[in-house]
Formats: C-alpha cells, sequence, structure tokens
C-alpha cells in the first residue's frame, strides 16, 4: 500500500537557526586564529536579546558581541519592528574555560590518540531517491527555504517578507519506495503588516505558488519536478497573520534543530547537536563521518539506501561499535554485519583520524548552520576573519569535505565491484 512521509525544513532567519550560526560563527573565529580550540558554544535568543554560554579552552580572545551582532545583521534582522536587531539587542557572554576533566581525556601526547570527546552514537545516513544522496522531502524542503531566502534578500519581486520562515513537504511513495507525486507542501513565512488583512494570505499564498515554486522546480532534475503536480495541497501560513515572529516570537536555542540538520526524519540520530562544537566533540565529527560513509558506500553501488552508526566512550580512541543497515537494498553478497566490518575498515573512525581525513580544523562550519549539514556540494574558498585582538586573516578552506566522493574506488575494490 502507498504512503505518505514528510520532512520539515526552517529559515536561516528561525530562532533556533539564529541560535545556531552565532555558536558556529563563534567557533570559527576560535578555529581561524587558533586551530586547536576546544569550544562548546551554546546560544539564546529571545525579544532584544542574546546569551552567550559555554566553554572553551584556546589562546585567542574575540569580541564575541560583535561577531553575533555581525550573524544577527546578515540574516537580515535590522530593523526595530522586529523587537530584535543585530545593531541594538543586548549580547550576554557567560563563555567559561572547558573543564580540565573534559579535557585530559581528549589531550594526549600523540594527536592520533585523542580520545573521543564524549560517549554517544551517532548516524550517517545516505539514499539513491537524489543526485546529493540524501531523502527527497528534506532536499526540496530546504530549497524552498533557500529560495524564499533568496527573495527576502533580493526584495525586488516579493517585499513583503520577514526572516523567520518554515516549509514542510509530504511525498507519496509507492509500495517499493519509489516517489510518486507530492502530496503537501505547507510554507509559513513572516510577513510585514498588511495594508488590508483580507487581502494579505491570498496574496502570499499566490507569490508562494506563482513564483516561488517555479523557482525551487528549476532547481530540480526532471524527474523530480515531474512530481509537481496540479492536486498539491497547499498550507500557507494555514494560521493567518505571521508578523510577530523570529526571536520576538519564540526563544531560540542552539541545536533544537537536529533532524531539519540531517536526515528530516529518514535513518535514524544520535541525539547530540553540531553546531558551536569544534570537532573533538563526536557529536559532530562522527556524525559527518558517518555521512561520508554512507554516501560513499551507497555511490559506490554497495546498497541503494544505508544508515551508518558509529559509537563512543568519553576519552576512549577506538569507537565502542560500527554498524550498517541497507534496509534489504544491498547489491552485494554480504551481511549487514559483514559491510560494516568491510566499512570499519575503509574508514577510520577514530577522532583525530577523522578531524584529519575531512579536515575539521578550519573555520569551515558557519555554513552548515542553515539549511541542513548533509547533501550540500563541496567547494572551496577564501574567508577572512578579523579582530580587534589578533589582526585579519585570510584562510582558504574546503567546506562540505563529507560530502566528498572521494572514497568510490577503494570501496569497490574492497567489495569486488
Amino acid at each position: 500500500m502507498a504512503y505518505l512521509f514528510t520532512s520539515e525544513s526552517v529559515s536561516e532567519g528561525h530562532p533556533d537557526k539564529i541560535a545556531d550560526q552565532i555558536s558556529d560563527a563563534l567557533l570559527d573565529n576560535f578555529l581561524a586564529f587558533d586551530p586547536e580550540s576546544k569550544v562548546a558554544c551554546e546560544t539564546l535568543v529571545t525579544t532584544g536579546q542574546v546569551v552567550l554560554a559555554g566553554e572553551v579552552k584556546s589562546d585567542t580572545y574575540l569580541d564575541v558581541q560583535n561577531i553575533a551582532r555581525e550573524v544577527i545583521n546578515k540574516i537580515g534582522y535590522t530593523k526595530g519592528e522586529y523587537q530584535f536587531s543585530g545593531d541594538s539587542c543586548g549580547v550576554i557572554s557567560l563563555i567559561h574555560e572547558q573543564s580540565q576533566d573534559i579535557n585530559q581525556g581528549v589531550d594526549r601526547g600523540k594527536k592520533e590518540e585523542q580520545g573521543a570527546g564524549d560517549q554517544g552514537m551517532m548516524f550517517g545516513y545516505a539514499t539513491k531517491e537524489t543526485e546529493n544522496y540524501m531523502p527527497l522531502a528534506l532536499d526540496i524542503s530546504h530549497k524552498i527555504l533557500q529560495v524564499l531566502a533568496a527573495l527576502r534578500h533580493d526584495g525586488t519581486q516579493i517585499g513583503y517578507l520577514r526572516p523567520d520562515a518554515k516549509a514542510q513537504v509530504t511525498i507519496e511513495y509507492s509500495d517499493d519506495n519509489v516517489p510518486q507525486r507530492i502530496d503537501t507542501i505547507v510554507v509559513s513565512t513572516q510577513h510585514d503588516e498588511f495594508d488590508e488583512d483580507e487581502n494579505m494570505l491570498a496574496k502570499i499564498k499566490e507569490d508562494i505558488i506563482s513564483i516561488l515554486i517555479p523557482r525551487v522546480k528549476e532547481l530540480l532534475p526532471a524527474n523530480i519536478s515531474a512530481l509537481f503536480n496540479d492536486h498539491i495541497k497547499y498550507h500557507i501560513n494555514p494560521t493567518g497573520k505571521f508578523v510577530i515572529g523570529g526571536p520576538h516570537g519564540d526563544a531560540g536555542l542552539t541545536g533544537r534543530k537536529i533532524i531539519v540538520d540531517t536526515y528530516g526524519g529518514k535513518g535514524a540520530h544520535g541525539g547530540g547537536a553540531f553546531s558551536g562544537k569544534d570537532p573533538s566533540k563526536v557529536d559532530r565529527s562522527a556524525a559527518y563521518a558517518a555521512r561520508h560513509a554512507a554516501k560513499n558506500l551507497v555511490a559506490a553501488g554497495v546498497a541503494d539506501e544505508i544508515l551508518v552508526q558509529v559509537s563512543y566512550a568519553i576519552g576512549v580512541v577506538e569507537p565502542t561499535s560500527i554498524f550498517v543497515d541497507t534496509y534489504g537494498t544491498s547489491n552485494v553478497d554480504l551481511s549487514d554485519g559483514e559491510i560494516a566490518k568491510k566499512a570499519a575498515k575503509l574508514f577510520d573512525m577514530r577522532p583525530f583520524a577523522i578531524e584529519e581525513r575531512l579536515k575539521l580544523r578550519n573555520p569551515i562550519y558557519l555554513e552548515t548552520a542553515a539549511y541542513g549539514h548533509m547533501g550540500k556540494q563541496p567547494q572551496t574558498l577564501t574567508k577572512v576573519f578579523e579582530s580587534p585582538y589578533n589582526g585579519r586573516i585570510e584562510k582558504e578552506v574546503e567546506l562540505f569535505t563529507w560530502e566528498k566522493l572521494d572514497m568510490l574506488e577503494a570501496i569497490k575494490s574492497e567489495f569486488g565491484l
């Protein structure tokens, strides 16, 4: 029997995502000026206020208030009527030194003996249903909000948009798990006051369907674009008026959108958030490594869909387990346990090995903090960091290294493909 599956995404102006972006901007600045920094930075945003908290061990000092304000302004919170603005909000820093009890289990005499920064299990997932090996409903949800943000920043076609927004996509699948059609699209977007409320909802719905959705379809391959049809149920701002939003409408916290950040409810999630954490925290680095493994295994043809789990004990170098689930889609004559053993041989999951392989001790994290940590295109660019205490620094960095398909030949050789 056919079934429905739904995923959601949130915009860069959603309160939780503001918090994520501030935390990752702070992390990037710490790593830019001191690559060995240990950072666990949490952010709270609410009406007119930003609170920074957490633990840091670093040889550098930052103007954390200015960094937070720059992030907020870049997102688009620049007007007093939003009740939250980068130029006027209060910024309180409660950041303090990392616990020595934790640090002694992580830092070792030899870097390759670095222990895991915490216990826990992390998951990576990949599926063949999209070109970037991501779940389709989440991929479309992200694209809806990325296009919406582009329209907002441009301001020429839809001039009333404000930064806070959410999207949700429901897809109908066949019995053999093939997408058949898009059933429902939900978009809730913050907006300016309208002169006449009775025309507000009709205008917003018309613009979303006639301006935004065609642009989203242009970003998709033909087979996915064909899933859009005249029978999609649209729920556009279903509660009605959405003028009060952002941190004035709801408080935001780092790490509250972990399913948006990963696979939209497909596969699994270990529970640990990513943003604000340096790569010694396996919540982040091992989740990226597991995605790297899953994506390369699927792309190499081992299976059409793969979930990889890796687990750790705090301060221990080797992972406590590596697990693989192919959901019955394996293309090789091996059990999932045998596939897991080969994957463990191909992908070194020790914390320092992950940092080195994926080049994680670089300031690459702000770009992950909105519209998903997985599924984006790897790229190299130069980032500039300026500090009243440390001067100006330019760094060429590789973004989204865990999305690179750089293990295909090794996998094919190991699996005889």
